[in-house]
């Protein structure tokens, strides 16, 4: 069994938007309330975070995360990547935190996180990142994780799936060669940017349009914009789709879908 759970379900902004009036970023409800996009996977005795955005403190206070034995990281955006300094207390206990990533994406990190390879004296505290690079299907642990491509406007970021579970975000297209990485699903994570289109992230439709290709048995919108109140378009998607809000638990069998 895995269990998944969502620990940031919105946008670069988050939502509420600073300085935004509008009725979801003044929405009372919760499930419009969304860290930056990220997920916490428990599958064979490993946890695993995919992602670490702005919001990683706070997200893993309220997941009351006390180990990972590894992060997969889809891009280096900054909503993606801007927490890893906040691994510190977890390698300070575990030792050299295994970051997995495209060699771009890894490069990235190393220029933004520079004072975290550099060796000194000074007495203040870093983050120990051992950055692995991946080219092909690697382990953590005794789970095997397949990465693919997915593209992001003009970048070419990571997509990843395990066993009948598949993350995607800030995907804007699917290459050819990707879409046999996300057949027979049971779950699949992908992101819905907002109604109408945008060059860097599928839009409703064009998320509704992949998931119809793929048929998985369940799919989790995230990376969700401040177009979208949670109860009103969550009602209108179709059977075995939802908008994913920030605390969802999900459960994932091990059976395949028939």
């Amino acid at each position: 069994m895995k269990h998944l759970r969502f620990l940031g379900t919105g946008t670069s902004q988050g939502i509420p938007v600073i300085g935004c009036a509008c009725p979801v970023c003044r929405s009372t409800d919760p499930q419009n309330h969304r860290r930056r996009t990220s997920a916490l996977l428990r599958t064979q005795g490993q946890t695993i975070l995919f992602d670490a955005g702005p919001d990683f403190r706070i997200q893993a206070l309220e997941a009351r995360i006390e180990h990972l034995d590894a992060v997969l990281l889809t891009h280096a955006h900054f909503d993606h990547v801007g927490g890893l300094d906040d691994l510190r207390p977890l390698t300070e206990k575990r030792g050299a935190m295994p970051i997995y990533g495209y060699p771009s994406t890894l490069q990235e990190v190393r220029r933004f996180f520079h004072y975290a390879f550099i060796e000194s004296s000074s007495e203040s505290t870093r983050p120990q990142l051992e950055l692995i690079p991946v080219s092909g299907p690697f382990r953590v642990g005794e789970v095997e994780i397949v990465p693919f491509d997915i593209r992001h406007g003009n970048w070419t970021i990571t997509g990843y799936r395990t066993g009948n579970f598949a993350y995607v975000t800030d995907a804007s297209a699917i290459p050819p060669a990707s879409w046999e990485h996300l057949q027979g699903l049971e779950v699949l994570v992908l992101n819905a940017l907002r109604f109408i289109p945008h060059p860097t992230h599928f839009s409703l439709d064009e998320a509704l349009a992949v998931i119809d290709r793929l048929a998985p048995r369940r799919t989790f919108l995230v990376h969700l914009a401040h177009a979208f109140d949670h109860a009103t378009v969550n009602a209108r998607l179709p059977a075995g789709v939802a908008l994913a809000y920030d605390g969802l638990e999900v459960v994932i069998g091990e059976h395949e879908p028939q």
